[in-house]
């Protein structure tokens, strides 16, 4: 299964792929889930986290003397907590963030959802939130959607949308990208 979607081939997926099936086994794959976006909004929300993960400075006892502490403050425990030990062990916290992308990839596909990239100039509303569900179902058939949303002030405004294969670019950077060009070509 690892090797079929580019998003969880390699390292990553492989890693992705062993904590899925030992969820699935367990029948812990939302819990995991919630865990693991717990611990990624972390990540997004700290510089000082994303440097003590990514960084190869850290010998990986003081990554997992960091990570022990921060685990039991965030309340993530299991196989989650076990997962984001093992992989620091193992020299391998740096790609965490593909590792849970691949994860949510291989959870929703289970679940029969879909997940939707979305990248805004700004956070989206709830009352926006829903109206992108609810056309990006009529596009999938009625499958459930699930977001992974970034935020990218340098979009201007407007939303970048990918499905599967397929991506809709409705940002303001790109519509005046696309205006300069043409005015440069009437030259």
């Amino acid at each position: 299964m690892a090797g079929k979607d580019p998003i969880i081939s390699g390292m990553a997926g492989r890693y992705g792929n062993a904590l899925f099936e030992l969820a699935l086994e367990n029948k812990a794959v939302d819990a995991v889930k919630a865990d693991l976006d717990r611990f990624d909004a972390m990540i997004a929300d700290s510089s000082d986290l994303n440097r003590l993960v990514r960084s190869p400075v850290f010998d990986a006892d003081s990554q997992l003397r960091a990570l022990a502490a921060i685990l039991d403050k965030a309340g993530i425990k299991g196989l989650a907590a076990n997962f984001l030990r093992v992989i620091t062990t193992n020299r391998r916290l740096f790609a965490v963030r593909d590792m849970i992308r691949a994860y949510r990839v291989l959870a929703a596909r289970h679940k029969g959802e879909v997940t939707a990239e979305v990248t805004v100039a700004e956070p989206l509303s709830d009352k926006n939130l829903d109206a992108l569900r609810d056309a990006l179902k009529s596009v999938t058939g009625g499958k459930e959607i699930d977001f992974d949303v970034k935020v990218e002030p340098a979009i201007i405004g407007g939303l970048i949308v990918k499905v599967g294969s397929r991506m809709v670019d409705s940002s303001l950077r790109t519509k005046l990208n696309a205006i300069k060009i043409a005015m440069k070509e009437a030259r």
